[in-house]
């Protein structure tokens, strides 16, 4: 889920009005440092959903619109990855690999032994990891607006490329950076509509971060590896995506075994521009897979 920046210098500062957002707690992940969640105990028994957000995104800003309906269901997990919003901040470059392990470490944290992994754009991308590195703790996957790559053609490879060469003057002129990076993305940008309160969460950005995240992204592939995926999976497809073609993410589909497919007509941003279909839709496609998992509390 990619969402326009503006340049408000004390956009972090200002009173802006949010969405009503469940309480956040404070997880101490030692050397990595202390990381802001969202825990929200669902009904007895039930089983944890861990919500991984797209790229550039916040996970509030994606999933801002399916909080309640989904802790009515599910037990919900989610933060922000690496160098989005309060994610955590490193010096190391960006890896969706880490990301993947992050959820375990909260999860680790939080005492929670098994979770549903639901991932968004990038997210998915690492939802597809989480299985793949730790395939003992995911009881199955719901992958949202994803794929199981995102640069084919020449252009794209081009512009994912650049991203990393971005990350680079990142690191050099942080504080310069930042400001560039915001004011172009609300220039090719603005002329959609986006509330105080998400330009105000994107301002917490590490744009150096960001950069990367777009670059490994992009050099993202699950191809060889996606048809062992053996946890119940099902993908929701968004039909008028124009950031993540509809082609790719029914490639995706094909390629898991037995993966049930769940559509929404909608384009990228569906979960918040058609949050009145894509959230029921969400919620029956995590029932789904967890009643095929034979979950027990």
């Amino acid at each position: 889920m990619v969402i326009p920046l503006t340049t408000l210098d004390n956009a972090q500062e200002a009173e802006i009005p949010a969405p009503p957002l469940p309480p956040a707690t404070t997880v101490d992940l030692a050397e990595l440092g202390e990381l802001q969640v969202r825990h929200v105990p669902g009904p007895a028994g039930a089983p944890t959903v861990a919500l991984m957000h797209g790229w550039t995104a916040s996970v509030d800003i994606n999933y801002f619109t399916a909080y309640e309906m989904l802790s009515q269901h599910f037990s919900v997990l989610a933060f922000d990855q690496r160098g989005h919003g309060t994610g955590l901040r490193t010096k190391k470059s960006f890896r969706l690999e880490d990301c993947a392990d992050d959820v375990i470490r909260v999860a680790d944290a939080l005492g929670i032994d098994e979770l549903i992994g639901v991932g968004y754009s990038m997210g998915g991308t690492i939802a597809q990891l989480l299985w793949k590195q730790h395939p003992t703790r995911v009881n199955g996957l719901v992958l949202c607006a994803t794929a199981p790559y995102f640069s084919e053609r020449r252009e794209e490879r081009l512009s994912f490329m650049g991203l990393n060469g971005l990350a680079t003057l990142a690191r050099l002129t942080p504080g310069q950076a930042r400001d560039w990076f915001s004011e172009q993305f609300y220039l090719q940008r603005k002329s959609e509509s986006w509330g105080p309160w998400a330009v105000a969460q994107a301002a917490q950005h590490d744009w150096r971060m960001v950069l990367e995240a777009g670059h490994a992204v992009g050099q993202f592939s699950s191809l060889e590896w996606a048809h062992t995926v053996d946890v119940p999976t099902a993908v929701i497809v968004t039909l008028d995506d124009p950031v993540v073609p509809k082609s790719r993410q029914i490639k995706l589909l094909e390629l898991i075994p037995q993966a049930e497919v769940f559509r929404v007509k909608g384009e990228h941003d569906a979960i918040v521009a058609h949050a009145d279909r894509f959230v029921p839709t969400l919620v029956r496609a995590i029932d789904n897979v967890a009643q095929r998992s034979n979950y027990t509390p």
